[in-house]
């Protein structure tokens, strides 16, 4: 692990060491302190792979975030490993790893469905689904947070969306998780190979039944607007359409259940704020933001540069990834006063989904909706639940997020 002596030369942001425990806030820290704009010489874990620049302070990251045309999403992929886990060809048809004008085509089909008036429809019902879960927990004194109420809750939301029966949930999840944190040795024992020979064949295999389905009848789900889509006057190829299916699946899996469960751990580590939120429930939209800001969902998003450039006084070389690092830009102490203290009223300008730009996440409005009414109904159900166990979080330095969470349910 890094110290304050270790040169900075030798620091390697994406060493499994460095993630053992969950992002590495102190090193982050130095580097906001001492070489924002840090290189990292190679990745240990996919040696093939080229190094990169990261990003750490919340002005450089707006930055990036904003200038697709020195700062492509469409060049190298979208992470800080390029083709190790995924093919770029399969990245690039997202439309999270593709750069404008066709990006802004293919996410203008979905922007209709994400408005905050439309997700605010949906209340009652995902109201519905997290009570249902924690009503599943009666006569149970110990649980796990992740997957007993966080994942079941998330699964069957993202699902209804996307027009998956509830019978299916577990599958989903189970694939979602496993190609999120491939690196993790519990969630993906046999190693990251098996993501393209198991994982990602599976997720075509399944995607295509349901794609043959929606041809024949369409419904109003967003599975069918992938479908029946046109871009430049046509259609979507197969691939396309699947990872399209695959993007929206992936961040609505694990977004809000890895904010969530970070945000009740920290309620839970922190009983004054919980008090605070307790005596006044009006305070759950700040939590809500201020889990945001400490635990975004995604440790990092990735650009490559276009051209020869320069950030924070420091020179870029056209085809070289750009890291921006948002478990950094979180905790930016040019921005927040006490960056790592949990405050339940401070409800701040973060950057969990995004610095905006083209990129900026679509479901924040969905995201924020269902964080709310997971921490509205939990608090309420369980005001003392308790820490019971170590919680363990993805050994991932792209998804930040626990896998397990065991708590005590006390009303």
């Amino acid at each position: 692990m890094p110290t304050e002596s270790t040169p900075l030369d030798e620091i390697l942001m994406t060493e499994r060491e460095l993630w053992v425990d969950g992002p590495p806030v102190e090193t982050f820290a130095r580097l906001r302190r001492e070489c924002p704009v840090h290189w990292t010489s190679h990745i240990s874990d996919y040696r093939p792979e080229p190094g990169y620049w990261s990003v750490t302070t919340q002005e450089d990251i707006h930055t990036v975030s904003r200038d697709w045309q020195t700062y492509s999403s469409e060049l190298g992929g979208i992470t800080a490993v390029s083709e190790s886990v995924m093919p770029l060809e399969l990245t690039r048809a997202m439309f999270i790893g593709m750069d404008p004008p066709k990006h802004d085509r293919l996410k203008a089909l979905f922007q209709r469905g994400f408005t905050p008036k439309r997700i605010a429809d949906h209340e009652a019902t995902i109201r519905a689904i997290v009570t249902q879960v924690l009503d599943g927990l009666a006569g149970r004194d110990r649980v796990d947070l992740v997957t007993d109420v966080a994942q079941p809750v998330v699964s069957r939301v993202i699902g209804s969306f996307m027009g998956i029966p509830p019978e299916d949930d577990e599958i989903w999840a189970r694939l979602m998780n496993t190609v999120l944190g491939a690196g993790d040795p519990d969630i993906n024992p046999e190693g990251v190979s098996t993501v393209m020979e198991r994982d990602v064949p599976e997720i075509f295999e399944r995607c295509r039944a349901l794609i043959a389905a929606r041809r024949v009848a369409p419904s109003d789900d967003l599975t069918s607007v992938l479908v029946h889509a046109e871009v430049d006057g046509h259609t979507l190829e197969e691939h396309e359409i699947v990872m399209g299916f695959f993007l929206l699946m992936a961040a609505g899996n694990d977004s809000t259940k890895a904010t969530y469960c970070s945000g009740m751990r920290a309620l839970m580590e922190h009983p004054e704020e919980r008090a605070k939120v307790l005596a006044d429930p009006g305070l759950v939209p700040g939590v809500v933001e201020e889990s945001l800001r400490m635990f975004p969902a995604f440790a990092h998003f990735r650009r490559t540069a276009t051209r020869d450039t320069e950030l924070h006084g420091q020179p870029i070389r056209e085809g070289e990834k750009v890291v921006m690092w948002y478990v950094s830009s979180g905790r930016d102490e040019s921005v927040y006063e006490d960056p790592d203290r949990f405050d339940v009223e401070r409800n701040p300008v973060h950057q969990a989904f995004g610095a905006g730009g083209r990129h900026y996440c679509l479901g924040t409005a969905l995201a924020r909706l269902e964080l709310r009414l997971l921490f509205e109904e939990t608090l309420a159900r369980y005001p003392r639940m308790a820490i019971d166990g170590v919680p363990r979080p993805v050994e991932s330095p792209f998804a930040n997020q626990l896998k397990t969470f065991p708590v005590r349910l006390e009303g």
